[in-house]
């Protein structure tokens, strides 16, 4: 190791003196140059040219400093080398905590920002409201020129006198069409059949629909036109339009404030599809598709009854739909406008249930006293009242036109359901279903070859006339709705936050 003849220590870039042959610091040797120009040690002259550099080997480590040559001070060095981290650390921490009080200030903001969003909200509903009332005491009724709207309807005392003539003539014309061809009424091609229907499985579930609470799907409905497609209302008070092929919630539609009860599409060729709901919170609400957004957007809030709306039905001429309520009346509406065209006098006990014969010219609605009542849907008067025989009063929660239109099917008791004949009127036949089942939904397939029963057991699928069981399904578990799928050919079921489809065994 070579030493420097000025400092005496190991020269970080060592040269030699050809003058004098010693090793000096570049750095030092130069600077002595410099002031003096001579050698330090000879005293001979001496210039920077005559220095020739020393070159180690570029594997061999550097000379260590003399500062780091003892404990004390490689103790001084770490010292030095923990304090920077230490403060390092802590400009961090001061960073940090810049960030979180910037991002609590933003939450904070955002948290105002919707509470005033929905005291806005709040207060334009309340507008709403006044004004809806303003016009019912003036005689003026909302503006529909916006048919993107929610529309509020009111009470139309009018309504009560009976049906425009305009709409009887369209109800005239329907029963006359479907009435001629009831006779010839028969399945289709490719129909499903009893024996097809021993077979069926369970062959798809949807789970987690709607929110977890309150949780439970009240109703369903399956598309017609588009038969992947499905309604479904919960106790969450939201409406669902679900897509089976894609596995995906096309429209998530808000506007109850209580449990949905009864949900329904209409459906027509060439128009567009317009989704109706009807809660407990005692109004309708009307959904339609807009082709130009591809969404659903709100037409209209229909508050008519002064009651829980208890039943829906669509009219045969896919221009009327009815409600009932508890309030003892049932009410007619126009799908195009969504105004009250009728209402029924009030009866002397509220209504439960509500169906329309398939020819369209009778309206069924139950009663908690065991009592069906049958209305003629022109005139408003009673075509017939229907009482189980010998039965402890009930509530006619449930009921269903077949779609030859001569039946009849209802809870006849708390754990049975009878066929009435529409002919006669007489129960033809009755089936016990258990003292444990309580009875949720009847109804009939398209063919009138098929009835079903869902409740607290589960679902039962039944031949007609034979009155054989077919079919038992989700035993145990409660099925709060169902429905007969495209050409009979799945079942349809709603249990809790699922819907369940049946159907013939894949080859």
């Amino acid at each position: 190791m070579f030493f420097c003849a000025i400092s005496g220590e190991p020269p970080q870039e060592p040269v030699v003196s050809k003058v004098s042959g010693n090793v000096y610091e570049r750095r030092l040797i130069v600077k002595y140059i410099n002031e003096n120009g001579t050698d330090p040690i000879t005293g001979g002259k001496l210039e920077e040219s005559d220095l020739v550099a020393v070159k180690a080997s570029p594997k061999s480590a550097p000379p260590r400093p003399p500062t780091h040559a003892s404990i004390p001070a490689l103790l001084h060095a770490l010292q030095n080398e923990w304090d920077a981290m230490v403060l390092g650390t802590h400009t961090l921490e001061q960073k940090y905590h810049a960030t979180r009080q910037e991002l609590s200030y933003a939450l904070y903001a955002q948290d105002a920002a919707q509470r005033v969003i929905a005291r806005l909200l709040r207060e334009r509903n309340t507008a709403r409201e006044a004004l809806s009332n303003i016009q019912a005491t003036t005689g003026l009724g909302p503006s529909t020129a916006n048919g993107s709207e929610d529309v509020e309807m009111v009470p139309e005392d009018s309504a009560e006198s009976g049906l425009p003539a305009t709409v009887i003539a369209q109800i005239d014309e329907t029963h006359q069409a479907l009435s001629s061809a009831r006779k010839k009424r028969k399945p289709p091609q490719g129909y499903v059949t009893p024996a097809e229907v021993k077979t069926f499985t369970a062959t798809h579930t949807i789970p987690s629909l709607h929110s977890a609470s309150p949780a439970g799907i009240t109703s369903l409905a399956v598309s017609r036109l588009n038969p992947s497609q499905f309604l479904t209302g919960g106790n969450d008070k939201i409406v669902q339009l679900y897509d089976r092929s894609t596995d995906k919630v096309l429209a998530s539609l808000k506007g109850h404030t209580k449990k949905v009860n009864h949900v329904a599409f209409r459906e027509k060729e060439g128009d567009s599809t317009i989704l109706i709901s009807a809660g407990a919170d005692k109004i309708a609400k009307a959904w339609s598709h807009d082709s130009s957004s591809g969404e659903y957007i709100p037409k209209a809030t229909i508050r008519t009854h002064a009651g829980e709306i208890t039943g829906l039905a669509v009219h045969p001429t896919n221009s009327l739909f009815a409600l009932s309520s508890s309030d003892k009346t049932y009410s007619l509406h126009d799908i195009s406008t969504f105004s009250q065209v009728f209402r029924s006098v009030p009866s002397d006990e509220a209504f439960t249930s509500l169906a329309i014969h398939p020819d369209g010219t009778l309206i069924a609605v139950g009663t908690p006293t065991s009592t069906i009542q049958i209305f003629d849907v022109r005139t408003g008067a009673i075509a017939a009242s229907l009482t189980p025989p010998d039965a402890s009063p009930f509530t006619v929660n449930t009921l269903n036109f077949s779609e030859n239109g001569y039946h009849l099917l209802a809870p006849d008791s708390l754990s049975s359901v009878a066929i009435w004949d529409l002919r006669k009127p007489k129960i033809t036949h009755s089936i016990a279903l258990g003292g444990d089942f309580k009875v949720n939904k009847v109804q009939y397939d398209l063919s009138a070859q098929l009835l079903g029963v869902a409740g607290s057991q589960g679902a039962r699928i039944y031949a007609h006339k034979t009155w054989e069981e077919l079919l038992q399904l989700d035993q145990g578990g409660e099925v709060a709705d169902f429905a007969f799928g495209d050409q009979g050919k799945e079942i349809w079921g709603a249990t809790g936050r699922e819907v369940r489809i049946w159907g013939l065994p894949s080859a």
